[in-house]
């Protein structure tokens, strides 16, 4: 999948405060009219703009939300707990599996055109303003004296993306054991490892680190918002997948929330904060100008080495085991091993 360039509308900026979901089981009865979301952390202010546009149509007219925003991982849990919802729309597919193996989203949620994703992004390097340490590689982040800061992957999604799109760009130079190696030397640099994504950024803006190992989306809404830092989209990269479900007893707005989420008109409105449009409506969406961007009216370039989940690891279920298990994962022993 090749992400396109897409338009763009002024974001609404929230604050960061969670906004908790009320009441008890892990759906929405209440009302045809409302939709409970729980979400990764970044999506927050990105979803304002995105509800507003929605309440301006015939299917939305009417509708209240209430939300929930967290690391991605700690949100799918909650849910699978009791956390009400009527949509989750979480950084990785797991967190989704999650919730499917604990029988309260059906097993054919992928089952549609965007195989159930919402928003798609890359992995890129915030870097300090001007980028006074010269960082536009991945070779450049293990450098003697570079400060790394990168959310946790034991409970951020944003995480995990970030170090497979480093041990997958390692890897395609050198294999496994280069890839290893890399990973081994880039954690010797990490000085944070904040519990999410969007306390990662807070950290970085909070004057710590050299570089910031975030989402595209991420950094473009960051400057949108007045933080004054630059960033890379590095030749070789990630490609974001976030993917969203709904609940199986979810509120009849839902359905047609989520079908707006994917629309054209959906994808113009989370391109407003960042997000690269989905496959599906790209070329539909168009060029426009997207402010916070590095270049504005191109606010979306190529990557020329695009990694993908499913192409580069042999899709979650197996990049999951192999990376990230618990007690044999490849990152989670070298995270171990260097005292995080």
């Amino acid at each position: 999948m090749n992400p396109r360039t897409p338009a763009v509308a002024l974001a609404l900026i929230g604050a960061l405060a969670l906004t908790a979901c009320s009441g008890a089981g892990a759906a929405s009865t209440d009302s045809s009219g409302s939709v409970a979301i729980v979400g990764y952390s970044v999506l927050e202010e990105a979803n304002q703009g995105v509800q507003k546009a929605f309440q301006q149509t015939e299917p939305g007219k009417g509708v209240v939300f209430t939300e929930s925003y967290g690391a991605s991982g700690d949100q799918s849990r909650a849910v699978a707990a009791g956390q009400r919802a009527d949509e989750v729309h979480l950084s990785l597919e797991p967190d989704v599996t999650r919730l499917v193996d604990a029988g309260l989203v059906d097993a054919d949620w992928k089952d549609n055109d965007t195989a159930g994703v919402c928003t798609d992004s890359v992995v890129v390097f915030v870097v300090r303003k001007g980028n006074p340490k010269n960082i536009t590689t991945w070779a450049d982040l293990i450098k003697p004296g570079v400060q790394i800061v990168t959310p946790d992957p034991a409970s951020s999604g944003s995480a995990k993306w970030n170090l497979l799109a480093a041990y997958g760009s390692a890897a395609a130079n050198g294999g496994d054991a280069a890839a290893q190696s890399y990973i081994t030397s880039f954690f010797d640099n990490v000085i944070a490892l904040p519990a999410s994504g969007r306390q990662a950024t807070s950290t970085f803006t909070g004057g710590k680190g050299d570089v910031l190992i975030s989402y595209e989306n991420e950094a473009i809404l960051a400057r949108q918002s007045g933080s004054d830092f630059d960033y890379v989209v590095p030749d070789s990269s990630l490609l974001i997948e976030n993917s969203c479900a709904l609940l199986k007893d979810h509120s009849d707005a839902a359905e047609s929330w989520l079908a707006f989420q994917k629309s054209v008109d959906g994808q113009k409105e989370y391109a407003a904060t960042g997000y690269r449009p989905l496959a599906s409506v790209a070329d539909q969406v168009g060029t426009l100008t997207v402010d916070g961007a590095m270049t504005p009216d191109d606010p979306f370039p190529t990557v020329d080495h695009l990694l993908t989940i499913d192409g580069d690891f042999g899709g979650w279920d197996a990049a999951n085991k192999k990376f990230f298990d618990a007690d044999n994962g490849i990152l989670t022993k070298i995270q171990s091993e260097a005292g995080f």
